[in-house]
């Protein structure tokens, strides 16, 4: 089933399949704001309410499936690369960063939407020219940026495709800021945990820049990877990790996954081989979500010392690069 319905004075797509039912909001940034698993009574994201509507439209970063591009900070809002310097407005005075990319919060256009037997279809675009200064003044690339949910009886498929539709080589970092609903089906934060597939620890300095800095993984964060991590209803969280696969149900798996204690219910969230670093945040630790937060590059890539390395890259003229995720929930 696909429907288009007015959700709190916002234009909405409405599709479902088997147990699974989605709620996308194309105008704010294709934000896919709702996934639910209705016969175990799971809500896997953090969808706003009513009376977060406003805060949904200022922030969207802190609900659904928001799209980061670059992903999380840039130092000073400046790079430069290809002998042309990037600048984007500072976000955060006190740390003297951007962050949280250019596009979150801007208009697609639904461009297909359809259902067959297995699965519903609903694609989105977004394209970047000249005439759009809202995003070329501060990234002056044409591009088109496309972002596809599959929705089946086994969750949602999401691919995130950028096309590079300019004259030279375009720089490509991309993120999602997703807050995973905590507790996801009633009890309380102690009745979850979390698992992320984390390697090592990225040393942050106070402007929350990656120092350059490798860290083994100490006694809390080791829990991120065995066993599970209390991550709401606790201490402030806010690291940076490197990708490094951990076992889960006896295969190697990228991503996160999110326990519930009492019941062994659990929700994921899966990566592809595109994801290169991890930031784990959960807003001071007394909200009822938690952000493990996929990004195709380290914090401030074009600024390392080694921007390749820090999972820098580019898309040469009329290429495309893409990003893959599961959610679902059993």
């Amino acid at each position: 089933m696909i429907r288009r319905i007015d959700w709190n004075g916002l234009s909405a797509v409405e599709f479902t399949k088997g147990d699974y039912t989605a709620l996308l909001i194309p105008e704010v940034g294709a934000n896919l704001v709702r996934l639910a698993n209705t016969r175990l009574g799971v809500e896997i994201l953090r969808t706003p309410s009513a009376d977060e509507i406003e805060t949904f439209k200022s922030r969207p970063q802190i609900f659904g499936l928001p799209l980061l591009f670059p992903p999380n900070r840039i130092e000073d809002g400046r790079y430069t690369f290809n002998g042309r310097e990037y600048q984007y407005p500072i976000t955060i005075e006190k740390e003297h960063n951007y962050h949280h990319g250019i596009i979150k919060g801007l208009p697609f256009v639904v461009s297909k939407a359809y259902e067959t037997d297995e699965e519903v279809v609903v694609e989105t675009r977004y394209y970047s020219n000249v005439a759009n200064d809202a995003i070329y003044r501060d990234f002056p690339h044409e591009f088109k940026c496309k972002i596809e949910y599959k929705l089946s009886y086994k969750g949602l498929k999401q691919e995130v495709v950028f096309s590079n539709r300019s004259r030279t080589p375009m720089p490509i970092g991309v993120g999602f800021h997703t807050p995973m609903l905590i507790p996801f089906a009633g009890g309380e934060g102690k009745d979850y945990t979390m698992r992320v597939s984390v390697g090592e620890q990225c040393e942050l300095s106070e402007r929350n820049l990656p120092t350059g800095r490798r860290l083994p993984l100490d006694e809390k964060f080791s829990k991120l990877r065995n066993g599970g991590l209390q991550v709401t209803d606790c201490e402030a969280i806010e690291a940076g990790f490197t990708n490094l696969p951990i076992m889960v149900d006896g295969e190697p798996y990228c991503g996160a996954v999110v326990e519930n204690l009492r019941t062994g219910v659990r929700t994921f969230y899966q990566t592809d081989d595109k994801t290169f670093y991890w930031t784990v945040w959960n807003n001071g630790g007394n909200q009822p979500y938690c952000c493990p937060e996929p990004q195709s590059w380290i914090t401030n890539a074009p600024n390392a010392a080694d921007p390749f390395a820090a999972g820098f890259r580019t898309i040469a003229p009329g290429d495309k690069w893409k990003m893959k995720f599961k959610l679902y929930a059993k």
